[in-house]
């Protein structure tokens, strides 16, 4: 692999430092999506916040309970826990 710049270098330093914010504010955004979302689409969604929150490090038990819950609401105050926590 190539030699990263001093610029390039900055850049990947700040996506990593700001990787949790920018996993909650997407976070955010999938239980809105998540409220609308129906058949097939809401279960791909759900994979995808799987691994959001597996990204965020939140316990692996919690995120059975609220994947298996299958509710927006639960994941919803999941997220606000963890904006509280941040």
């Amino acid at each position: 692999m190539a030699e990263l710049t001093k610029h390039q270098q900055s850049i990947v330093k700040n996506y990593y430092e700001n990787l949790d914010t920018a996993l909650l504010q997407r976070l955010g955004e999938q239980v809105t999506d998540l409220y609308l979302a129906e058949g097939k689409k809401r279960a791909k969604l759900w994979e995808v916040i799987e691994k959001s929150l597996t990204k965020l490090e939140v316990p692996k038990s919690r995120v059975a309970q609220v994947v298996k819950s299958d509710d927006a609401r639960q994941l919803a105050m999941l997220l606000q826990e963890l904006l509280a926590k941040d």
